[in-house]
């Protein structure tokens, strides 16, 4: 998408998340700061409800509120994260770091700045579920020496990854998935806003299309205004009808190179088994999603195993077993 994501643009308020629970907790965390873990499903909003609560909370939330996605060190290189400019003024001259100790020195330096107005900043880790256990050990020595002018926000898929330590320190916020309703609702607000065309059918149609995941719904119903400058249920249908298998794909991949195994392989059941694709069909998907995703000898080394894989389900036995041994693979 070559405009600004409706994701971004139409960033609730506090007032405005859609679920009244998650208000009350964060409306707390106004009126007496504190850590807190965020936690909740893929797409559940929980990186909207953090910086609604910054906004909230800070004057100046462009300098008092950052954000340091956990994903943005431990699934890179560290020449790539020396490169980032985000990182690259905290690591300049220091060499020979682990990775663990890039993103420790990177998280001491934002604890340590003062904050530009009001008593305190916040510091987002987002999805951390990536976190290392070496990792949170020295996050609690950060958290327990910048305790009085800096607040750690944790936001979360897997809670249960936290250490012991960590999750005494912090306050907990279930996020759940919006229901189906909630959804409409919040779709119904931003295309209205947008001055969008739109049809009942065709926003029931892109809540489905999220299932539970209100990142992808929103993008969903962008993408069919961009495409059809409307969003009723023929353009939905014809802009969204052939994009999930892909994207459903990419999460698959991600969750395998995470070593989330368990997870990738429960959603390629639900491709086989609940939505009746054929394993080829799942396999030649998968295919498309790694070219966007690895290139040079990765990107040869998951054809020469789909070329195995291929070469298995032809022969017999369930296709379900033969990609499970690829994900397994992927994420060796």
């Amino acid at each position: 998408m070559d405009a600004p994501l409706w994701t971004e643009t139409h960033a609730p308020a506090l007032e405005a998340l859609p679920q009244p629970e998650v208000r009350d907790h964060l409306d707390r965390a106004v009126a007496e700061p504190m850590n807190l873990v965020v936690f909740g499903p893929r797409g559940a909003g929980k990186t909207a409800a953090v910086r609604a609560l910054a906004a909230a909370t800070h004057e100046d939330p462009d300098n008092d509120f950052v954000v340091i996605n956990v994903a943005d060190f431990f699934d890179r290189t560290k020449k790539e994260i020396r490169n980032d400019d985000r990182f690259s003024q905290f690591l300049e001259g220091r060499s020979g770091l682990s990775k663990r100790d890039m993103i420790s020195h990177v998280l001491k330096e934002q604890a340590a700045y003062q904050p530009v107005s009001g008593s305190f900043r916040t510091i987002l880790l987002d999805n951390a579920e990536a976190i290392r256990e070496d990792f949170q050990q020295a996050l609690r020595r950060v958290m327990e020496k910048h305790y009085e002018a800096t607040q750690f926000v944790i936001a979360t898929r897997q809670p249960s990854k936290l250490i012991a330590p960590i999750e005494s320190r912090c306050f907990p916020v279930p996020v759940r998935a919006p229901s189906h309703e909630e959804t409409v609702s919040v779709l119904e607000s931003i295309v209205e806003a947008e001055g969008v065309e739109y049809d009942a059918d065709g926003l029931e149609y892109v809540a489905g299309y999220g299932d539970g995941d209100l990142r992808k719904a929103i993008l969903g119903a962008q993408t069919a205004a961009e495409e059809a400058g409307e969003v009723t249920m023929q353009a939905a249908y014809d802009a969204l009808g052939d994009i999930g298998l892909r994207e459903r794909m990419e999460e698959i991949l991600a969750a395998a190179d995470s070593g989330d195994f368990e997870d990738a392989r429960s959603d390629l059941d639900d491709l086989l088994y609940d939505d009746g694709y054929e394993g080829a069909a799942v396999l030649q998907e998968l295919l498309a999603a790694a070219r966007a995703r690895y290139d040079g000898d990765e990107l040869v080394g998951v054809y020469e195993l789909a070329g195995e894989i291929d070469h298995e389900m032809a022969a017999g036995n369930t296709d379900r077993i033969h990609l499970s041994r690829l994900l397994a693979e992927l994420g060796r």
